[in-house]
């Protein structure tokens, strides 16, 4: 297979998983109580799963019709799916004055600089150009190899410190009005965060929230126990590698398993380091992180993702996240824990 072909079916399969990383996650164990309320939709190129327990004085289709708002308003504003997405109006501006944004956005774009800046660089949103120029961004369709002179190019608009953000008012800035964004790697989790943050405001104690992989559970399960989220083995056989029992936390899962292609004896993933320019082809092949914010998941997964097996667990022993590694050896696939995780999980069975 050629490096053309190569390139058009790893675009191909990101579009699939997009579409399917539902599957990675479990809402809970057992037969599902009369009273759980579950539904599920499409969402930011995705899937979405919400199961909850609520009062029975609360109106389900309020609720439904409240959430499917929220994931709107998400997607209009940070998805470059959307032509006519705030996030798609900035990246086209040649302009280099504040860009007003809603406050959420601006949110989410001071959190994505927190975690550039704790990564290095590892995580940064404006790798946009490079992820089209490796033809896994929208309407992308790279028929080659990109150059190491196209690389060097592109970077040259590539960098976290060219962008600003305000509160209050809130906007975003940019320094170079060549520079693009690209929030896929921190709006599922945001989505997330709202959503939950929406059940609460209507009361609902209980629920499990999941946008394409990425996971908040809040209260107890249809069982009166903890919800049980499944992490996939990067086997790809379907079995679960670990289950993890949450409450009132997020779970976010980047990984290398199912979006890449391999080109003489190398694996690309579609997780482009925005350091080097190219994609990250390195042994570890499953992050998953819990936080407390699924916002904060999301990215610091595709950062740690990104750093690879040393650096990324080594940022997360620094920050004290909860991460669970999955790296391939020469045995096979083989876990790495940090201690946060080992304290929040150790006594947890598979």
């Amino acid at each position: 297979m050629t490096g053309m072909e190569k390139l058009t079916m790893a675009r191909k399969i990101v579009f699939f998983v997009l579409n399917s990383a539902a599957v990675i996650f479990l809402a809970c164990h057992g037969p599902q109580s009369d009273s759980l309320w579950s539904w599920q939709g499409q969402t930011m190129g995705t899937t979405f799963v919400i199961k909850a327990l609520p009062a029975d004085s609360l109106n389900r289709r309020e609720i439904e019709a409240a959430v499917e708002d929220v994931l709107l308003d998400v997607n209009v504003q940070m998805s470059t799916w959307i032509d006519s997405s705030l996030i798609c109006q900035f990246n086209r501006s040649q302009q280099t004055e504040w860009f007003p944004v809603p406050g959420g956005m601006a949110h989410v774009f001071a959190q994505a600089l927190w975690v550039s800046e704790l990564s290095q660089g590892a995580f940064d949103i404006t790798v946009a150009p490079l992820v089209d120029l490796w033809g896994f961004g929208p309407g992308s369709a790279a028929e080659e190899f990109p150059s190491e002179d196209e690389i060097l190019q592109i970077k040259e608009h590539v960098g976290y410190q060219m962008v600003r953000v305000q509160d209050d008012p809130p906007a975003i800035r940019k320094a170079d009005p060549h520079l693009t964004c690209d929030l896929a790697a921190i709006a599922k989790g945001y989505g997330v965060d709202c959503v939950a943050a929406l059940l609460d405001s209507f009361g609902v104690a209980s629920f499990f929230v999941e946008i394409g992989g990425e996971v908040y559970c809040r209260g107890t399960g249809p069982h009166h126990g903890l919800w049980h989220v499944g992490i996939t083995s990067p086997n790809r056989d379907g079995r679960i590698q670990r289950v993890l029992r949450l409450t009132d936390l997020a779970t976010a899962t980047s990984g290398d398993y199912m979006n890449y292609f391999e080109h003489d004896g190398v694996r690309y993933s579609h997780t482009i380091d925005p350091r080097s320019g190219k994609p990250i082809a390195h042994r570890l092949a499953s992050v998953t992180v819990v936080h407390a914010s699924c916002t904060l998941a999301d990215a610091m997964a595709t950062a740690i993702d990104v750093l690879g097996p040393e650096a990324g667990y080594g940022l997360a022993v620094r920050e004290n996240l909860a991460v669970l590694l999955i790296e391939r050896t020469e045995n096979g696939f083989e876990e790495r824990t940090s201690p946060a995780f080992d304290h929040a999980f150790g006594e947890q069975g598979f």
